[in-house]
C-alpha cells in the first residue's frame, strides 16, 4: 500500500493501516517531524483508546486503554537509544509478546531485535500538508 495523503485525511489514512496490516507490530520509519507520532495518534484514536497519543520522550513507552480499561497498544520511541541493550533491559521481548498493538518509532535503533514479520510504515514529506505513506512487510 502507498498513498499520498492531506494531513487532514489522516483519520483515514490510520484506518486503512488497521485494516491492511498484516500483524500488530508496525515499524515507523521517516525523518524528524514527518509525521510519524502523529500519525500514531491516529491509530490509537482508531483503536478506541481514551488516552491520546504523544510521543514517549522522557520514557521509552507510552501504553494505551479502551474506556473498559483493556490495553490496546504500547507505542516506542527509541530515538534517544544508546545501544540495543537498553530496549532489552526494559523487558522489549515481553512486550512484543504482548498480543496488543506495538508501535516503534526509530525502530533502526533496534534493527537486530525486530520480529521477522513486522510491518514497516514509511512516511515521507511531500509538502507542508501533504505526505505519503507506504506499509510493507519487513
Amino acid at each position: 500500500m502507498k498513498k499520498i495523503f492531506q494531513l487532514d485525511q489522516l483519520q483515514e489514512v490510520a484506518k486503512t493501516l488497521i485494516e491492511e496490516a498484516h500483524g500488530k507490530q508496525l515499524c515507523f520509519y521517516g525523518e524528524m517531524g514527518a509525521g510519524k507520532t502523529t500519525l500514531i495518534k491516529a491509530l490509537v484514536k482508531e483503536l478506541g483508546a481514551v488516552d491520546s497519543g504523544s510521543s514517549p520522550t522522557f520514557g521509552l513507552v507510552n501504553e494505551y486503554h479502551s474506556s473498559e480499561g483493556k490495553l490496546l497498544a504500547y507505542h516506542f520511541d527509541f530515538y534517544r537509544l544508546e545501544d540495543e541493550t537498553e530496549a532489552l533491559d526494559m523487558g522489549l521481548d515481553d512486550y512484543l509478546n504482548s498480543n496488543v498493538w506495538i508501535f516503534m518509532e526509530w525502530p533502526e535503533k533496534i534493527k537486530s531485535l525486530l520480529p521477522e514479520d513486522v510491518v514497516s510504515v514509511f512516511l515521507q514529506f511531500v509538502d507542508e500538508k501533504t505526505r505519503s505513506v507506504e506499509l510493507n512487510i519487513r
